[in-house]
């Protein structure tokens, strides 16, 4: 779970972080602290465990609880931190939800522990762009959500490599636990539902297709009869430097979207997907009604059939390198971080 607050300028301006992480994340503090020195946090970070025993690194308790009074803010990104007693010192509390649906449905459904959290802060911002609009199935209730998308720090994803010969993305197969029951229906979290739509696709075109996905011997013997490559994304994602890197190597991203985001119509739209623009790596990805605020036909496609895959495949394929300068302008125009960050914290009264 991640706390940033800001106070003073970076990108319009300037975060102090402070973490709370679960022990039983293997590694984190060693996988973490490298990668907030290399950006420039130095001392400006904190690592707090929030469990018995839990230990304080970087800031002191002190300092932070001091950042806290001092803050002018607090972005609680994906909604993972509770709020305590101490973030009430902090005069705006500001909710980012990465994943729209889940808990609109939980308020509507009167779950009292989410309005609760909910309640506890001043500006609820949501990745799913189309919420409230006609046209999208997500009830709005008690709550005023506003659109946001995710912030791409582009200086680091510049690549003066050219793609490759495969079309990839970086996913979890199967996911338990998160589908939701709504007036009668169940709204399902999963991909492999959403892949097994598609497994014709590699026999159907001459460019290959390959999953990072950790997945079981039964699964992997499925995706190899369909011709489709399929590599572990655990090392993958294991550092930075690796993630960015298989990106950057890709011809580009073909992936599907859970149907929690694609059957309500939601305009959500993934960071990594973001980051295979910044890249310069043309996207094909599934319908959410993110198209209706992202321009499409050249460099990002969304999909609903086989055929508008088909279609977009073949787009690409005969104008590659204007398809790569494409999605990076993509990337430039709607999630550089300095316009995304900066639209959020004008709206947040910041």
């Amino acid at each position: 779970m991640t706390r940033i607050t800001s106070k003073t300028p970076v990108v319009g301006f300037t975060i102090r972080a402070s973490m709370t992480f679960h022990p039983t994340q293997a590694g984190t503090y060693e996988a973490v602290l490298p990668a907030l020195q290399a950006h420039g946090f130095g001392d400006r970070w904190a690592f707090r465990g929030k469990y018995p025993d839990g230990k304080c690194y970087g800031m002191s308790e002190t300092q932070i609880e001091q950042l806290y009074r001092e803050a002018d803010a607090f972005l609680n990104v994906t909604g993972a931190q509770e709020i305590r007693d101490e973030h009430l010192a902090i005069p705006r509390r500001i909710y980012v939800e990465s994943d729209p649906f889940a808990s609109q449905i939980k308020v509507a459904k009167g779950d009292a522990g989410m309005i609760k959290t909910l309640a506890a802060h001043d500006t609820l911002f949501s990745f799913g762009e189309n919420l409230g609009a006609s046209d999208c199935d997500v009830p709005m209730e008690k709550f005023r959500w506003l659109p946001t998308r995710q912030p791409i720090a582009l200086e680091l994803w510049e690549s003066s490599t050219h793609g490759g010969d495969t079309f990839n993305t970086i996913t979890t197969w199967h996911n338990k636990g998160k589908n939701i029951e709504w007036r009668g229906e169940t709204w399902y979290w999963t991909k492999d539902r959403e892949f097994e739509k598609i497994l014709d696709l590699p026999k159907l075109r001459t460019v290959k297709f390959e999953l990072a996905a950790t997945v079981d011997d039964e699964v992997k013997a499925l995706l190899n009869r369909h011709d489709w490559l399929q590599t572990s994304s655990i090392g993958i994602s294991r550092d930075t430097d690796g993630y960015r890197n298989y990106i950057q190597q890709s011809r580009g991203e073909f992936t599907v979207a859970r149907d929690q985001y694609v059957r309500p119509n939601t305009g959500w739209f993934s960071d990594r997907t973001a980051c295979y623009l910044a890249a310069g790596r043309p996207v094909i990805t599934q319908e959410t009604g993110f198209s209706k605020f992202l321009p499409g036909g050249k460099g990002l496609f969304g999909f609903k059939t086989m055929d508008d895959i088909l279609c977009a495949v073949d787009a690409i394929e005969s104008d590659y390198e204007g398809n790569c300068r494409a999605a990076r302008e993509i990337a430039a125009e709607y999630f550089a971080a300095e316009k995304v960050v900066g639209s959020l914290m004008e709206r947040a009264g910041l």
